[in-house]
């Protein structure tokens, strides 16, 4: 087995894609884990917002939660016509194209790339933020943490879609299970202590009031907040990876996730204000998240509290397989419409889109580069591109019901108008009340973004009306190339493309670049006794020999002067230039010899040569 067998596993036919469809079980860690982990960043970040009011801030988390909860179950509903509605698979890039038009279709596209860049950074960092709350030690080696869980992320993913839900289902349901256990004890214990329980192991103090409350800060607070409902699209834009039922069984994983989420932000809004839980500040000492204090306040820093972080941990962490899920499955949807490069639309030997995996990766370690592995920052600008994406996806539903009909199409159509306006609305709230902290870049990035997609579309319509023809073969006035041989001296190689030439031309030049004069007439010699005498004995044209002194080593311009002077020696004619190259066997060939051949053939290729051709004869080494 090979080293890339080992790591990615063997390469899957085409037929066997079947094989890799998946079920609710493995579909709502592999499409629900953004969703799911966004319920540890999603209330600390309203509560980071609410600081300012010290301890009255908490008298604000649980109308906060309870509205993104409303509008959560609003989204749910609308995506579940959108699954029943788009089979294949019902992105909000399809859907707003094919019911709003190409621009809709590409505004909600680059929202959802962006989002999905920010899922997979601010996934893995808050991950590590987790695992730092209970471990402080690591504190030190944030971004090599953030950068190693990505790298292990894109590796599964690599694998295959099945793989990449299999292997994230343990620390998936340890999770679900864990966090739901502390909500319930937590809840029966406020319950039996009548709202005011008594915690294991306090949380830090609240800060003194610094401010009044405002409508202002409420606002930012629920911006931030809305942050938990990103991920929410991510069943909808994958509905071809289940299995058949492929509809019924994409809406009964979004139904689990919406229900588990829901119960998640109720549970943690309640016992925040219940046991005094407030933010502390990301990135500076002493920090500890909410899910941290929340946790040891419940059942204190025993086995289960780390149980439990370490859940948090890892469904954080890998809730960048969401984006790692959906990034290339947008992507290839683009491509195909011709507004990304084509090479976005293969399926690499595990029969997922590489390419995309490995630009979501590349941008994704970007960011978390740049900002140290720390991206709370990002925060501002998570949810634009989700609630972008939701009300151009829902807008494009109520077009749709409007032209298809349908039994219950009024009904149908009034659930997602309802959703496009709430999401808009939440839209607007997040713009303005973000603007300054960050959300004014994407409203840079986004055009951005259909820019580069509309410079791909106009690159490719160029390069098909170039190329398309209706003219049959000309056969007429065909003559054979004059061929070039650029050479170091003589040689089995030199041999072996000399022959090849002489078949496919009458007239050959065979080019010696001479750095010691020295060494001219030695070759000249060599020429007349093993070229020119055995050709003429066999009543064929010797190929000519030109010899080029460069005293100065240069490679390059003796070669571009050669084809330039038989161009103009031989108007008309096609210059086919030989190269022959040595094909190593070994890796350490690449090392040992160097690349001269691809690097002429490269110069010529983008030298601008019109009629010019590029031959290879290889030369495979053995050993």
């Amino acid at each position: 087995m090979s080293l890339t067998d080992l790591l990615l596993g063997r390469t899957l036919a085409t037929d066997e894609e079947g094989e890799q469809r998946v079920g609710v079980v493995a579909g709502i860690p592999m499409l629900g884990l953004d969703a799911l982990g966004s319920a540890a960043y999603g209330p600390e970040a309203a509560l980071t917002l609410l600081i300012p009011l010290g301890a009255a801030g908490l008298g604000y988390i649980g109308p906060i939660s309870g509205l993104i909860i409303v509008l959560l179950m609003v989204v749910y509903v609308s995506y579940r016509q959108t699954i029943a509605a788009y089979p294949h698979g019902g992105g909000s890039y399809t859907v707003a194209k094919e019911n709003l038009g190409t621009t809709a279709g590409l505004l909600a596209a680059a929202a959802l790339m962006l989002d999905y860049v920010l899922v997979v950074a601010v996934g893995i960092s808050a991950g590590v933020g987790a695992l730092i709350s209970a471990v402080p030690i690591f504190q030190p080696y944030t971004l090599p943490l953030c950068l190693g869980i990505l790298a292990l992320i894109t590796v599964v993913n690599l694998r295959g879609v099945r793989e990449s839900g299999l292997a994230f289902v343990a620390p998936t349901y340890i999770f679900i299970v864990s966090l739901l256990v502390v909500l319930a004890i937590g809840v029966v214990k406020a319950a039996l202590a009548g709202g005011r329980p008594q915690p294991v192991l306090a949380p830090p103090a609240l800060p003194v009031a610094a401010t009044a409350v405002s409508l202002w800060i409420l606002m930012r607070s629920f911006a931030s907040g809305c942050t938990a409902m990103t991920g929410v699209e991510a069943v909808s834009n994958a509905v071809g990876a289940f299995r058949e039922p492929a509809v019924a069984q994409a809406r009964r994983t979004l139904t689990a996730i919406i229900f588990l989420l829901a119960v998640m932000l109720a549970g943690i809004a309640y016992l925040c204000r219940a046991y005094n839980i407030g933010a502390t500040e990301p990135g500076a000492a002493g920090y500890d998240s909410t899910l941290s204090q929340l946790t040891a306040a419940v059942v204190g820093r025993g086995w289960f509290y780390y149980l439990t972080i370490g859940s948090v941990l890892s469904v954080l962490a890998l809730s960048a397989n969401t984006g790692f899920a959906d990034f290339p499955r947008l992507c290839r949807a683009i491509a195909q419409d011709g507004f990304l490069p084509n090479s976005f639309a293969h399926r690499g030997r595990r029969l997922v889109y590489s390419n995309g995996i490995f630009v979501l990766a590349t941008l994704s370690a970007g960011l978390l580069i740049g900002f140290g592995g720390i991206t709370d920052n990002l925060i501002p600008l998570f949810a634009i591109g989700a609630f972008l994406a939701f009300t151009l996806s829902q807008a494009g539903m109520v077009a749709h019901w409007w032209k298809i009909g349908g039994p219950h199409w009024r009904k149908s159509m009034v659930i997602n108008g309802a959703g496009a306006i709430c999401t808009a609305v939440a839209l607007a709230i997040v713009l303005v009340s973000k603007f300054i902290d960050g959300a004014w870049v994407m409203i840079l990035l986004i055009p951005a973004l259909l820019i580069l997609f509309l410079g791909v579309k106009s690159h490719y319509r160029a390069v098909a009306r170039e190329l398309a023809s209706t003219e049959p073969l000309d056969a007429k006035d065909l003559q054979p190339p004059v061929a070039l041989l650029p050479m170091r001296g003589w040689s089995a190689v030199t041999r072996k493309a000399l022959r090849f030439a002489m078949k496919i031309s009458p007239e050959i030049y065979a080019l010696y670049v001479a750095e010691d004069e020295t060494l001219m007439s030695e070759l000249e010699d060599t020429w007349e006794q093993r070229v020119r005498a055995p050709a003429t004995a066999a009543g064929l044209a010797a190929p000519k020999l030109l010899i080029t002194f460069s005293p100065y080593r240069k490679l390059f311009a003796p070669l571009k002067e050669a084809v330039t002077d038989l161009q103009r020696s031989h108007p008309g004619r096609v210059i086919a230039v030989i190269v022959p190259e040595l094909v190593p066997s070994r890796w350490y060939h690449f090392l040992l010899h160097n690349q001269t051949a691809a690097v002429i053939k490269g110069y010529l290729l983008f030298s601008g040569f019109r009629r010019v051709v590029v031959i290879n004869v290889p030369w495979y080494l053995s050993d």
